[in-house]
């Protein structure tokens, strides 16, 4: 089974996508690890993309489309989730043809909504473990003792940049317009399913677990 996680930044969608590796060991397709990893591996994939990032240009579709053309080739049957991909409809066609070559195809595409006043508040409240990377919340989840990470005891903490409100409205903005459409294409093919995901974490994993399950 192949499946596509679509939803703005904060959705959860990497969380979710963590819980199916772990439950049902799909493996998460993240274009950003995927990148990461071919530049780290020196490969001649990696030295295209290396290269590519060093003149500060975006990585073409061509270069995203062959690394995740090798991933599928390794996954020897196990399901894959398309985090962060496609973002346009020529990915998708892309992706439906890198596909349909295996004998495979996308099952379920399934969008994360959210409220956006509400997800401003959960995004612009986190922050995380300058040492061991945990997260927590101003008010969902702060930590137990105040200054003091609980997994490791560090003192030092940092938010992202892009964490506050007028960026993320521009992010939530350049999402919808960049999304719209991929939504339509998929509704097309009935492949599109919508999960509430303001809800708790359970009840969202729930309901995704549902959709794969029907």
């Amino acid at each position: 089974m192949n499946i596509i996680l679509i939803g703005p930044p904060g959705a959860g969608k990497g969380t979710q996508a963590k819980r199916l590796v772990v439950e049902r060991g799909m493996v998460q397709l993240s274009t950003g690890d995927l990148l990461r990893d071919a530049k780290a591996s020196g490969s001649d994939m990696g030295v295209k993309v290396a290269e590519v990032m060093a003149r500060g240009e975006l990585v073409t579709d061509e270069i995203v489309i062959g690394l995740i053309a090798e991933k599928l080739d390794e996954l020897q049957g196990a399901g894959a989730i398309f985090d962060g991909f496609p973002r346009t409809l020529a990915q998708a066609d892309a992706l439906q043809e890198l596909l349909s070559e295996r004998g495979e195809q996308i099952d379920h595409v399934i969008e994360l909504r959210v409220d956006d006043a509400a997800l401003v508040s959960r995004i612009t409240g986190r922050f995380s473990c300058a040492s061991c990377g945990e997260v927590y919340h101003d008010t969902t989840r702060p930590t137990r003792v105040d200054g003091v990470c609980d997994v490791c005891g560090s003192t030092e903490f940092v938010r992202r940049a892009d964490d506050t409100e007028d960026a993320l409205r521009a992010r939530l903005m350049s999402y919808y317009k960049q999304t719209s459409p991929l939504l339509g294409y998929y509704h097309a093919k009935d492949r599109l399913n919508v999960v509430d995901a303001m809800g708790e974490m359970d009840a969202v994993s729930q309901a995704i677990e549902t959709v794969l399950d029907a």
